[in-house]
């Protein structure tokens, strides 16, 4: 193997998982957020642009706007992967925009696909939790609803998108989630 590629939704861990196995393995670490991101997070520090979009725009629109931002940036992300590859070593690529629908066309050997996801539950608690959710006012907790929203919609299509296209779907809920994948995806990246 020389490249792990890592998708899944907002606050599943991606991240923490490609840096876990990019030290153990000595690989580098990239992110697609990175490269260009959609509006994101909607707590602390956030542009005015980006409560703005999660005020004024309806639910499906915002889900729809981030698939676009997908679909757009996938020709970027190929890009990127075949210059990662180019480069002597292993890397590991994570982001929300490697999406399953794309991930199932590259068909090569050299790489490994993963998609993270959580229960609905377990993922509306983390994003809370990671947002200080309780400590908002009014206002700031309605945008992260939106946001929750959006991510358990993610979620859920990119597990059932995951599971269509044969791409592994990686279950990160539980206090061992994230230890229990990085063990698994070690020992298929070093066989």
């Amino acid at each position: 193997m020389r490249g792990l590629l890592i998708g899944g939704s907002s606050h599943c861990g991606k991240s923490t998982l490609a840096q876990r196995l990019g030290e153990a393995l000595s690989w580098r670490v990239n992110s697609t957020d990175s490269l260009g991101r959609h509006p994101g997070r909607p707590w602390l520090g956030v542009p005015p642009q980006v409560e703005e979009f999660y005020e004024s725009l309806t639910d499906d629109t915002i889900y729809w706007f981030l698939r676009v931002h997908h679909t757009n940036f996938w020709p970027l992300l190929t890009r990127t992967i075949a210059e990662e590859k180019a480069v002597h070593g292993g890397f590991v690529l994570e982001g929300s925009a490697l999406r399953p629908e794309n991930l199932a066309t590259l068909d090569d050997p050299e790489l490994l696909a993963v998609c993270l996801y959580a229960e609905p539950e377990f993922l509306a608690d983390r994003i809370r939790a990671e947002s200080n959710y309780a400590q908002r006012d009014a206002r700031q907790q309605r945008l992260i609803d939106k946001f929750i929203t959006r991510s358990l919609r993610d979620n859920r299509e990119l597990y059932e998108t995951a599971m269509a296209h044969g791409i592994e779907a990686i279950d990160v809920a539980g206090a061992s989630g994230l230890e229990r994948s990085t063990e698994q995806l070690l020992q298929k990246l070093q066989h």
